[in-house]
Protein backbone atom coordinates (compact mmCIF):
# COMPACT_ATOMS: atom_id res chain seq x y z
CA UNK A 1 0.00 0.00 0.00
CA UNK A 2 1.42 3.36 -1.02
CA UNK A 3 -0.40 5.25 1.72
CA UNK A 4 -2.03 4.77 5.11
CA UNK A 5 -5.31 6.09 6.44
CA UNK A 6 -5.25 7.32 10.03
CA UNK A 7 -8.47 7.87 11.98
CA UNK A 8 -8.32 10.20 15.00
CA UNK A 9 -11.20 10.16 17.50
CA UNK A 10 -11.25 12.61 20.43
CA UNK A 11 -13.49 11.16 23.15
CA UNK A 12 -14.79 12.55 26.42
CA UNK A 13 -16.88 10.12 28.50
CA UNK A 14 -18.04 8.13 25.44
CA UNK A 15 -20.62 5.36 25.17
CA UNK A 16 -20.45 1.99 23.45
CA UNK A 17 -20.76 3.73 20.08
CA UNK A 18 -17.03 4.46 20.33
CA UNK A 19 -16.13 0.78 20.44
CA UNK A 20 -18.44 -0.04 17.52
CA UNK A 21 -17.00 2.82 15.48
CA UNK A 22 -13.42 1.69 16.09
CA UNK A 23 -14.26 -1.87 15.03
CA UNK A 24 -15.80 -0.59 11.79
CA UNK A 25 -12.79 1.58 11.05
CA UNK A 26 -10.36 -1.27 11.64
CA UNK A 27 -12.29 -3.38 9.14
CA UNK A 28 -11.67 -0.64 6.57
CA UNK A 29 -7.90 -0.68 7.20
CA UNK A 30 -7.69 2.53 9.21
CA UNK A 31 -4.91 3.00 11.75
CA UNK A 32 -7.11 4.19 14.62
CA UNK A 33 -6.02 6.60 17.36
CA UNK A 34 -8.43 7.41 20.21
CA UNK A 35 -7.67 10.26 22.61
CA UNK A 36 -9.29 10.04 26.03
CA UNK A 37 -9.81 13.69 26.91
CA UNK A 38 -9.65 13.28 30.69
CA UNK A 39 -12.75 11.12 31.13
CA UNK A 40 -13.74 10.03 34.64
CA UNK A 41 -12.79 6.65 36.09
CA UNK A 42 -16.25 5.23 35.32
CA UNK A 43 -15.42 5.34 31.59
CA UNK A 44 -12.14 3.43 31.80
CA UNK A 45 -13.92 0.19 30.92
CA UNK A 46 -15.14 1.70 27.64
CA UNK A 47 -11.62 2.66 26.62
CA UNK A 48 -10.29 -0.74 27.67
CA UNK A 49 -12.87 -2.31 25.34
CA UNK A 50 -11.38 -0.51 22.31
CA UNK A 51 -10.01 -3.38 20.20
CA UNK A 52 -6.35 -3.53 19.15
CA UNK A 53 -4.45 -2.57 17.10
CA UNK A 54 -6.24 0.73 17.78
CA UNK A 55 -4.24 2.97 20.13
CA UNK A 56 -5.78 4.79 23.10
CA UNK A 57 -3.97 7.89 24.37
CA UNK A 58 -5.03 9.62 27.55
CA UNK A 59 -4.25 12.36 30.04
CA UNK A 60 -5.78 12.92 33.49
CA UNK A 61 -7.75 16.18 33.10
CA UNK A 62 -10.35 17.26 30.58
CA UNK A 63 -8.65 19.78 28.27
CA UNK A 64 -11.20 20.16 25.47
CA UNK A 65 -11.81 18.80 21.99
CA UNK A 66 -9.26 21.07 20.34
CA UNK A 67 -6.53 19.96 22.72
CA UNK A 68 -7.44 16.29 22.18
CA UNK A 69 -7.30 16.70 18.40
CA UNK A 70 -3.92 18.40 18.48
CA UNK A 71 -2.59 15.86 20.98
CA UNK A 72 -3.58 13.09 18.58
CA UNK A 73 -2.15 14.98 15.61
CA UNK A 74 1.22 15.14 17.35
CA UNK A 75 1.15 11.35 17.72
CA UNK A 76 0.16 10.80 14.08
CA UNK A 77 2.71 13.29 12.79
CA UNK A 78 5.55 11.21 14.26
CA UNK A 79 4.36 8.14 12.34
CA UNK A 80 2.75 9.39 9.14
CA UNK A 81 4.44 9.53 5.76
CA UNK A 82 3.92 12.37 3.32
CA UNK A 83 1.34 10.41 1.28
CA UNK A 84 -0.77 9.39 4.29
CA UNK A 85 -4.08 10.98 5.20
CA UNK A 86 -5.76 11.67 8.53
CA UNK A 87 -9.50 11.60 9.19
CA UNK A 88 -10.99 13.07 12.39
CA UNK A 89 -14.31 11.71 13.69
CA UNK A 90 -16.60 12.34 16.65
CA UNK A 91 -17.14 9.51 19.13
CA UNK A 92 -20.89 9.98 19.63
CA UNK A 93 -22.13 7.91 16.69
CA UNK A 94 -22.72 10.74 14.21
CA UNK A 95 -20.06 9.47 11.82
CA UNK A 96 -19.73 6.11 10.10
CA UNK A 97 -16.68 4.23 8.89
CA UNK A 98 -18.17 4.29 5.40
CA UNK A 99 -18.27 8.09 5.39
CA UNK A 100 -14.78 8.21 6.88
CA UNK A 101 -13.63 6.20 3.87
CA UNK A 102 -15.34 8.63 1.51
CA UNK A 103 -13.63 11.72 2.94
CA UNK A 104 -10.31 9.84 3.14
CA UNK A 105 -10.49 9.03 -0.57
CA UNK A 106 -11.30 12.65 -1.34
CA UNK A 107 -8.31 13.75 0.76
CA UNK A 108 -6.04 11.31 -1.08
CA UNK A 109 -7.05 12.97 -4.33
CA UNK A 110 -6.44 16.46 -2.90
CA UNK A 111 -4.09 16.08 0.11
CA UNK A 112 -3.37 19.82 0.12
CA UNK A 113 -7.02 20.60 0.91
CA UNK A 114 -9.12 20.38 4.07
CA UNK A 115 -11.96 17.99 3.25
CA UNK A 116 -15.24 18.41 5.16
CA UNK A 117 -17.88 15.72 5.47
CA UNK A 118 -21.05 17.81 5.25
CA UNK A 119 -24.51 16.83 6.51
CA UNK A 120 -27.96 17.73 5.20
CA UNK A 121 -29.90 19.75 7.78
CA UNK A 122 -33.45 18.76 6.92
CA UNK A 123 -36.51 17.57 8.85
CA UNK A 124 -35.56 15.54 11.91
CA UNK A 125 -32.41 17.53 12.62
CA UNK A 126 -32.36 18.78 16.24
CA UNK A 127 -33.34 22.45 16.36
CA UNK A 128 -30.18 23.55 18.16
CA UNK A 129 -27.98 21.85 15.53
CA UNK A 130 -29.95 23.30 12.62
CA UNK A 131 -29.99 26.82 14.08
CA UNK A 132 -26.38 26.71 15.24
CA UNK A 133 -25.12 25.59 11.85
CA UNK A 134 -27.16 28.21 9.98
CA UNK A 135 -25.75 30.99 12.17
CA UNK A 136 -22.13 29.81 12.01
CA UNK A 137 -22.27 29.27 8.22
CA UNK A 138 -23.56 32.81 7.74
CA UNK A 139 -21.02 34.39 10.05
CA UNK A 140 -18.23 32.28 8.57
CA UNK A 141 -19.04 33.35 5.03
CA UNK A 142 -19.02 37.02 6.04
CA UNK A 143 -15.72 36.55 7.88
CA UNK A 144 -13.83 34.47 5.34
CA UNK A 145 -15.51 35.01 1.99
CA UNK A 146 -15.81 31.21 1.70
CA UNK A 147 -19.12 29.36 1.58
CA UNK A 148 -19.43 26.01 3.35
CA UNK A 149 -22.57 24.05 4.15
CA UNK A 150 -21.53 22.60 7.51
CA UNK A 151 -19.13 24.49 9.76
CA UNK A 152 -19.79 22.21 12.74
CA UNK A 153 -18.85 18.89 11.18
CA UNK A 154 -16.23 16.92 13.06
CA UNK A 155 -15.64 14.57 10.11
CA UNK A 156 -12.66 16.10 8.35
CA UNK A 157 -9.74 14.77 6.36
CA UNK A 158 -6.45 16.09 5.04
CA UNK A 159 -3.04 14.99 3.88
CA UNK A 160 -0.33 14.42 6.47
CA UNK A 161 1.61 17.33 4.97
CA UNK A 162 -0.93 19.70 6.58
CA UNK A 163 -0.40 18.40 10.12
CA UNK A 164 2.19 21.03 11.19
CA UNK A 165 -0.02 23.90 10.00
CA UNK A 166 -3.26 22.59 11.47
CA UNK A 167 -1.67 21.62 14.79
CA UNK A 168 -0.30 25.16 15.23
CA UNK A 169 -3.71 26.83 15.04
CA UNK A 170 -5.23 28.30 18.18
CA UNK A 171 -7.98 26.78 20.29
CA UNK A 172 -8.24 24.16 23.00
CA UNK A 173 -11.96 23.39 22.96
CA UNK A 174 -14.76 23.58 20.38
CA UNK A 175 -13.48 26.87 18.99
CA UNK A 176 -10.48 25.06 17.50
CA UNK A 177 -12.55 23.59 14.66
CA UNK A 178 -13.93 27.03 13.73
CA UNK A 179 -10.44 28.55 13.97
CA UNK A 180 -9.29 25.86 11.55
CA UNK A 181 -11.92 26.95 9.03
CA UNK A 182 -11.05 30.62 9.52
CA UNK A 183 -7.29 30.17 9.18
CA UNK A 184 -7.22 27.76 6.23
CA UNK A 185 -8.21 30.45 3.68
CA UNK A 186 -5.63 32.81 5.22
CA UNK A 187 -2.89 30.19 4.79
CA UNK A 188 -3.90 29.28 1.24
CA UNK A 189 -5.36 25.89 2.24
CA UNK A 190 -8.40 25.12 0.05
CA UNK A 191 -11.58 23.61 1.49
CA UNK A 192 -13.65 20.95 -0.27
CA UNK A 193 -16.91 19.31 0.81
CA UNK A 194 -18.12 15.71 0.55
CA UNK A 195 -21.75 14.75 1.36
CA UNK A 196 -22.18 12.33 4.28
CA UNK A 197 -25.05 10.77 6.19
CA UNK A 198 -26.90 12.89 8.74
CA UNK A 199 -27.12 10.89 11.97
CA UNK A 200 -28.40 12.11 15.32
CA UNK A 201 -28.76 9.53 18.08
CA UNK A 202 -31.43 10.44 20.66
CA UNK A 203 -31.56 14.03 19.36
CA UNK A 204 -27.80 14.44 19.75
CA UNK A 205 -27.99 13.95 23.51
CA UNK A 206 -24.48 12.49 23.53
CA UNK A 207 -22.92 15.80 22.53
CA UNK A 208 -20.93 17.67 25.18
CA UNK A 209 -21.36 20.96 23.32
CA UNK A 210 -22.59 23.76 25.61
CA UNK A 211 -24.71 26.14 23.46
CA UNK A 212 -23.78 29.40 25.23
CA UNK A 213 -20.29 28.81 26.59
CA UNK A 214 -18.91 27.00 23.56
CA UNK A 215 -20.63 29.30 21.05
CA UNK A 216 -18.82 32.22 22.66
CA UNK A 217 -15.54 30.35 22.25
CA UNK A 218 -16.33 29.60 18.58
CA UNK A 219 -17.19 33.21 17.79
CA UNK A 220 -14.31 34.58 19.88
CA UNK A 221 -12.21 35.97 17.03
CA UNK A 222 -15.20 37.25 15.10
CA UNK A 223 -16.57 38.97 18.20
CA UNK A 224 -13.20 40.55 18.94
CA UNK A 225 -12.95 41.88 15.39
CA UNK A 226 -16.49 43.27 15.61
CA UNK A 227 -15.66 44.95 18.94
CA UNK A 228 -12.47 46.41 17.50
CA UNK A 229 -14.35 47.72 14.46
CA UNK A 230 -17.05 49.17 16.69
CA UNK A 231 -14.46 50.94 18.84
CA UNK A 232 -12.82 52.39 15.73
CA UNK A 233 -16.17 53.47 14.36
CA UNK A 234 -17.19 55.18 17.62
CA UNK A 235 -13.90 57.10 17.71
CA UNK A 236 -14.12 57.95 14.02
CA UNK A 237 -17.75 59.05 14.06
CA UNK A 238 -17.48 61.01 17.30
CA UNK A 239 -14.36 62.89 16.21
CA UNK A 240 -15.83 63.49 12.74
CA UNK A 241 -19.03 64.93 14.24
CA UNK A 242 -17.10 67.17 16.63
CA UNK A 243 -14.82 68.50 13.89
CA UNK A 244 -17.71 69.14 11.49
CA UNK A 245 -19.29 71.34 14.14
CA UNK A 246 -16.03 73.12 15.06
CA UNK A 247 -15.06 73.69 11.41
CA UNK A 248 -18.53 74.61 10.16
CA UNK A 249 -17.27 78.09 9.23
CA UNK A 250 -15.08 76.55 6.50
CA UNK A 251 -18.10 75.55 4.43
CA UNK A 252 -17.85 72.47 2.18
CA UNK A 253 -14.21 71.91 3.13
CA UNK A 254 -15.25 70.97 6.67
CA UNK A 255 -16.47 67.53 5.58
CA UNK A 256 -13.29 66.14 3.91
CA UNK A 257 -10.99 67.74 6.52
CA UNK A 258 -13.03 66.32 9.41
CA UNK A 259 -13.22 62.92 7.73
CA UNK A 260 -9.46 62.68 7.13
CA UNK A 261 -8.53 63.76 10.65
CA UNK A 262 -11.03 61.41 12.28
CA UNK A 263 -9.91 58.50 10.11
CA UNK A 264 -6.20 58.94 10.93
CA UNK A 265 -6.91 58.76 14.66
CA UNK A 266 -9.40 55.87 14.49
CA UNK A 267 -7.22 53.87 12.07
CA UNK A 268 -4.25 54.07 14.44
CA UNK A 269 -6.34 52.75 17.31
CA UNK A 270 -7.94 50.04 15.16
CA UNK A 271 -4.60 48.81 13.83
CA UNK A 272 -3.13 48.44 17.32
CA UNK A 273 -6.15 46.49 18.58
CA UNK A 274 -6.35 44.19 15.54
CA UNK A 275 -2.64 43.42 15.48
CA UNK A 276 -2.25 42.68 19.19
CA UNK A 277 -5.60 41.25 20.29
CA UNK A 278 -7.71 40.15 17.31
CA UNK A 279 -5.34 38.47 14.84
CA UNK A 280 -2.35 38.31 17.20
CA UNK A 281 -0.03 38.72 14.25
CA UNK A 282 3.56 37.55 14.55
CA UNK A 283 4.68 39.81 11.72
CA UNK A 284 6.62 42.98 12.54
CA UNK A 285 4.64 46.08 13.41
CA UNK A 286 6.57 47.98 10.71
CA UNK A 287 5.53 45.58 7.96
CA UNK A 288 1.89 45.16 8.97
CA UNK A 289 1.68 48.85 9.86
CA UNK A 290 2.83 49.84 6.39
CA UNK A 291 0.31 47.51 4.77
CA UNK A 292 -2.45 48.65 7.08
CA UNK A 293 -1.94 52.34 6.48
CA UNK A 294 -1.65 51.79 2.72
CA UNK A 295 -5.03 50.08 2.94
CA UNK A 296 -6.33 52.87 5.17
CA UNK A 297 -5.17 55.48 2.67
CA UNK A 298 -6.93 53.74 -0.22
CA UNK A 299 -10.11 53.31 1.78
CA UNK A 300 -9.90 56.87 3.05
CA UNK A 301 -9.69 58.18 -0.52
CA UNK A 302 -12.70 56.17 -1.60
CA UNK A 303 -14.47 56.97 1.65
CA UNK A 304 -13.93 60.70 1.25
CA UNK A 305 -15.01 60.74 -2.42
CA UNK A 306 -18.20 58.83 -1.65
CA UNK A 307 -18.95 60.95 1.42
CA UNK A 308 -18.48 64.20 -0.49
CA UNK A 309 -20.60 62.93 -3.39
CA UNK A 310 -23.41 61.97 -1.06
CA UNK A 311 -23.42 65.29 0.77
CA UNK A 312 -22.59 67.75 -2.04
CA UNK A 313 -24.11 66.12 -5.13
CA UNK A 314 -27.01 64.10 -3.75
CA UNK A 315 -27.72 66.36 -0.81
CA UNK A 316 -27.73 63.59 1.80
CA UNK A 317 -27.57 64.66 5.45
CA UNK A 318 -23.92 64.83 6.55
CA UNK A 319 -24.40 62.43 9.47
CA UNK A 320 -26.50 59.93 7.52
CA UNK A 321 -23.99 60.05 4.67
CA UNK A 322 -21.22 59.10 7.11
CA UNK A 323 -23.16 56.01 8.20
CA UNK A 324 -23.79 54.90 4.61
CA UNK A 325 -20.14 55.39 3.72
CA UNK A 326 -18.85 53.43 6.70
CA UNK A 327 -21.15 50.50 5.99
CA UNK A 328 -19.99 50.44 2.35
CA UNK A 329 -16.29 50.30 3.18
CA UNK A 330 -16.48 48.09 6.27
CA UNK A 331 -16.55 44.83 4.28
CA UNK A 332 -13.65 45.88 2.05
CA UNK A 333 -11.55 46.75 5.08
CA UNK A 334 -12.33 43.51 6.88
CA UNK A 335 -11.54 41.27 3.89
CA UNK A 336 -8.27 43.07 3.18
CA UNK A 337 -7.11 42.73 6.79
CA UNK A 338 -8.25 39.12 7.01
CA UNK A 339 -6.60 37.87 3.82
CA UNK A 340 -3.71 40.28 3.23
CA UNK A 341 -2.38 42.10 6.28
CA UNK A 342 -2.96 39.71 9.19
CA UNK A 343 -2.70 36.40 7.34
CA UNK A 344 -0.84 34.82 10.23
CA UNK A 345 2.75 34.14 11.22
CA UNK A 346 5.54 33.18 8.88
CA UNK A 347 6.12 29.52 8.14
CA UNK A 348 9.09 29.46 10.52
CA UNK A 349 7.00 30.94 13.32
CA UNK A 350 4.22 28.43 12.66
CA UNK A 351 6.63 25.54 12.93
CA UNK A 352 8.02 27.03 16.12
CA UNK A 353 4.50 27.44 17.50
CA UNK A 354 3.74 23.82 16.75
CA UNK A 355 6.91 22.72 18.54
CA UNK A 356 6.06 24.91 21.52
CA UNK A 357 2.49 23.60 21.65
CA UNK A 358 3.59 19.96 21.47
CA UNK A 359 7.15 19.58 22.74
CA UNK A 360 8.36 16.04 22.32
CA UNK A 361 8.73 15.41 26.03
CA UNK A 362 4.94 15.82 26.43
CA UNK A 363 4.34 12.72 24.30
CA UNK A 364 4.56 9.68 26.60
CA UNK A 365 7.43 7.37 25.77
CA UNK A 366 5.20 4.30 25.92
CA UNK A 367 3.37 5.21 22.74
CA UNK A 368 6.26 6.83 20.90
CA UNK A 369 7.91 3.47 20.48
CA UNK A 370 7.23 1.96 17.07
Amino acid sequence: MSHRKFALIPAYEPGETLVRLVRSLLLRDFAVVVVDDGSKEAYRQTFRAVPPPAVVLSYPENRGKGHALKFGMAYVQERAAAKDVLVTLDSDGQHTAEDADHVAEAALRRPEALTLGVRTFGPGTPARSRFGNAVTCGVYRLSSGVRVQDTQTGLRAFGAELLPALASMEGERYEYEMNMLLECPQRGIPIQEIPIQTIYLEHNSGSHFHPVRDSLRIYNRILKFAASSLAGFVIDYSLYSLLVILLSGMGAASVPISNVAARVVSASVNFSINRRFVFRSGESALKTGGQYFLLAACILAGNTVLLSALTEILGVNKFAAKLVTEITFFTLSFLAQHFWIFRGNSAEEQDSAADDAFPRQRIPRWFREK
